[in-house]
């Protein structure tokens, strides 16, 4: 999602370092986990709340059967397909 080098991590936490102090540090830490915890929390809440309203589970179930006809439908054209192709020589042994 976002692209952050290792190294850029590295001076914001040294810069975090020096400007809360080793006392506080963990406090902080502890603090912005929980606060990530809770935004990633809310956002799959309304995630599943708009996938809900919209129907994408019935949308994501039309496409996935309009898929399997498709290829029933390709599967029906290759065996028509081969059947045309076998009855050609029993056709032409039948003429002769």
């Amino acid at each position: 999602m976002f692209d952050i080098a290792f190294t850029e991590l590295l001076v914001v936490a040294v810069i975090t370092l020096v400007v809360m102090g080793p006392e506080r540090l963990p406090e902080t830490v502890r603090n912005m986990t929980l606060w990530v915890g809770r935004a990633r929390r809310g956002l799959t809440r309304a995630r599943k709340e708009l996938e809900g309203e919209v129907g994408v589970d019935e949308i994501r179930r039309q496409l996935h059967n309009e898929e399997i006809m498709q290829n029933l439908q390709k599967t029906q054209h290759q065996v028509e397909t081969l059947i045309t192709e076998a009855q050609t020589p029993i056709d032409d042994n039948k003429s002769r």
